[in-house]
């Protein structure tokens, strides 16, 4: 195990490139930041973590110093997983960047991007800008979004229980499921896949939807007109979906 300490009196913009095991980053209060590296010892060794200014790194080197090109299949070493555990000032950024690891989140963030192969995405914290999460069959779940959200998926499906601003899905197999957006522009396109958007109270919304061959629903009539608009913000919902279903809500 190697355990690294940095004095980061601001957030950083924390970047995680490892091809699996599992990855756990927390936001705390302080000027510090520490990264705890475990597993076994060429794992370790073969683990870069380095402050570069406000970035703060932490890769796995596909090359080690025994000349062995890691790869997914045999990164591990003997059976051994690289664990991860971060915590760095409130605010932060993190882009992270995976094969079939898994990631957890908890804390308050500036933003996440996260592109992931299989690995499922956790993030039990508050996001204040943008997130963007790209992955073809990890799942990934988000609490809290302020603003903008981007989501491409194959076959995972993501959660997202509150955006603020736009939200745009794109989709093959995977469903997507918002519980509730607020205002700007939801844009989602899905093939087989379901898309299911809830819209926050006091909202006005604007729907237009369709599908080949799915179902469709509304808590409203789906069209450009709106009806009474009340004097909240609106939320423009554009969506298209091939055999999968398309629903919009009133979220709680």
């Amino acid at each position: 195990m190697a355990v690294h300490t940095f004095h980061t009196p601001e957030p950083v913009e924390l970047e995680v490139k490892v091809p699996a095991g599992d990855v756990e980053v927390e936001t705390v209060d302080g000027d510090e930041s520490t990264v705890t590296i475990d597993g076994s010892e060429r794992l370790v060794e073969n683990t870069r973590v380095e402050l570069v200014g406000n970035r703060l790194v932490v890769e796995l080197r596909t090359k080690g110093a025994f000349g062995v090109t890691i790869s997914i299949g045999d990164f591990s070493f003997g059976g051994s997983r690289l664990h991860i555990r971060a915590r760095v000032p409130h605010s932060s950024a993190a882009q992270l960047s995976t094969a079939s690891a898994d990631t957890e989140l908890r804390g308050r963030y500036a933003s996440v991007a996260s592109k992931s192969a299989s690995g499922d995405l956790l993030v039990e914290g508050e996001i204040a800008g943008d997130a963007e999460i790209k992955t073809v069959s990890g799942d990934a779940r988000l609490r809290s979004v302020g603003g903008s959200l981007v989501v491409q998926t194959v076959s995972g499906d993501v959660n997202a229980a509150s955006v603020g601003r736009d939200v745009t899905t794109k989709s093959v197999s995977g469903d997507v499921r918002v519980e509730s957006a607020r205002e700007g522009r939801v844009t989602a396109q899905s093939v087989s896949g379901d898309i299911e958007i809830g819209v926050a109270q006091g909202t006005n919304l604007d729907v237009d939807a369709g599908s080949v061959s799915g179902d469709l629903s509304s808590e409203v009539a789906l069209g450009s007109d709106v009806g009474e608009i009340g004097d909240g913000p609106t939320l423009v919902v554009r969506g298209k979906t091939v055999s999968g279903d398309f629903r919009v809500f009133r979220a709680a």
